[in-house]
């Protein structure tokens, strides 16, 4: 919500909310004919399938020096939360690498030629929320309206829309119509979950407990995510989007990039172990806090149709700006960041007075949810609704000086970070009753916009953005992160969370 592009740097904070959009990772083992060359060398198969996308890969795993051979397509976020996570249960299992090997042991085979085990297959199915990905084709050519309620008509898991043609440059779209909510965060961090618990490196029916590394599971968890994420992209993000699908809604400082040295290496042959080694003992110094909005306050998100946006490509841009003009970067930046304080300080105020003056907060919420912001002012009428308005409307004013100076920067940068059609949606989104807030979330650009509305005011609010031609989601905000669940989401329905595991 705060804190795009400064995120990236120490010590600036950002303001990260989860919501109940959330990637699962269903493991299981696959009990095809064994083939006698794979109980020698120790070499299993690894089936990864994602329905939505209707593409399923397979993968050789050599459990001897943890590397991964693709046989077909590739995913280079999953491949490298495999191979970390089955790194970490045999540095988890150093004195007992039996006990590990015997989770893939297949049935009551009886092979008496060979001394080594046989390593039954993995299979990995993973499945996204539809909030994750842009469904508008698929509802206009149903001819149904831009609304909820027709987002509500389709499957769980419905298949995926492809961004059609190719663009360049700091414009470009992404393979897939995305709305924006941290998928490849979420995905990776599901994965690495779900098998750091089938492999016994963590217990998800009790992740705050410490675990197997003097720490607990939720950190682990999320140190290899952070690492698998990091390689995958090719660089070291601020880790953002992994923590809050670990963790779940908080407020986060990024880590030293240093800390992720050991990753770096992992290509020139050092040991798969010893590179976890490395991380997991590493100096974590992020700086995480528990954050949500305060209450009777709800998150909506509305897609615009655009396609989406790349973050990589728009992030390159405004680092080069950085570099080419850096006195008036540094001006924007510390602007920006007391911006982005200021508005985190009026939700916490706002949360404080909620908790102190529940009766009166409630009153003012509802007052003010059927009402302009204009006419806010109007229900002051007491020390205490004074008080509240205030905090309001400061939160306003706190969010509109961040749209300015994230606009000044996308222009001095040359990348649309609040594209004018975006800016004239915003405006007319904070325009409505009972709006609080309005903005691009992240990096901008022509992914979902946000709205924080007060009290009852969303429905109005969805009926709005349709009239606009946009899409509002179905998400909401849910400050929980990685959760285990108790069956297949195909069949046992949906629950809360970002990220969660499904294991058999």
């Amino acid at each position: 919500m705060t804190g795009g592009y400064l995120i990236l740097e120490r010590p600036n904070a950002g303001l990260v909310l989860s919501t109940n959009a959330r990637f699962y990772a269903i493991v299981k083992p696959i009990n095809d004919e064994v083939k006698p060359e794979s109980w020698a060398w120790k070499w299993t198969d690894v089936k990864l399938t994602s329905p939505q996308l209707s593409r399923e890969s397979m993968y050789k795993l050599s459990l001897n020096h943890l590397t991964l051979q693709c046989v077909d397509s590739r995913n280079p976020f999953v491949e490298h939360a495999i191979q970390y996570a089955i790194a970490a249960a045999h540095l988890a299992s150093h004195k007992d690498k039996e006990a590990l090997h015997k989770l893939f042991l297949q049935g009551n085979l009886q092979v008496s030629s060979f001394s080594t085990f046989y390593f039954s297959s993995l299979d990995i199915t993973i499945l996204g929320s539809n909030d994750f990905y842009s469904y508008r084709n698929q509802i206009e050519s149903l001819g149904l309206p831009l609304t909820p309620e027709s987002l509500g008509t389709l499957a769980p898991f419905a298949s995926i829309t492809f961004n059609s043609g190719e663009s360049n440059g700091a414009n470009c779209k992404p393979e897939v119509a995305k709305t924006g909510l941290g998928s490849s965060a979420a995905m990776t961090t599901a994965v690495v979950a779900a098998l750091l618990h089938y492999l016994g490196v963590v217990d998800l029916s009790d992740p705050c407990k410490e675990g197997k590394f003097g720490c607990s599971d939720l950190d682990v968890i999320h140190m290899i995510a952070q690492a698998s994420h990091c390689l995958a992209q090719g660089k070291v993000g601020s880790g953002f989007d992994v923590s809050c699908a670990v963790y779940g809604s908080q407020r986060y400082v990024r880590f030293s990039p240093e800390v992720l040295s050991f990753a770096k290496v992992a290509v020139t042959g050092l040991p798969l172990h010893e590179v976890i080694g490395g991380i997991l003992k590493g100096k974590w110094d992020h700086e995480r806090t528990e954050f949500c909005l305060p209450p009777l306050m709800n998150l909506f998100l509305g897609e615009p149709g655009s396609g989406g946006s790349s973050t990589p490509s728009m992030v390159g841009a405004v680092k080069k700006w950085q570099m080419s003009d850096p006195e008036k970067a540094r001006e924007n930046w510390q602007k920006l960041s007391d911006a982005n304080l200021e508005l985190e300080t009026k939700l916490n105020s706002l949360s404080k007075l909620a908790k102190e003056h529940w009766d009166v907060y409630l009153g003012v919420i509802k007052s003010c949810s059927v009402l302009t912001s204009e006419k806010w002012v109007l229900h002051a009428t007491e020390p205490i609704n004074e008080a509240i308005i205030r905090e309001l409307l400061g939160a306003r004013e706190a969010m509109l000086r961040i749209r300015i100076l994230m606009r000044q920067m996308g222009e001095a940068a040359g990348v649309p970070i609040e594209p004018e059609s975006q800016t004239q949606l915003l405006d007319s989104t904070m325009n409505a009753e009972g709006v609080l807030v309005a903005g691009v979330p992240g990096a901008g650009g022509f992914d979902a916009i946000f709205a924080i509305t007060l009290g009852d005011s969303g429905s109005k609010l969805t009926q709005a953005w349709s009239s606009h031609n946009v899409l509002a989601l179905l998400v909401k905000e849910d400050p929980h992160g990685v959760c285990l669940e108790s069956g297949d989401p195909r069949t046992t329905g949906i629950t809360s969370g970002v990220s969660s595991i499904h294991i058999e």
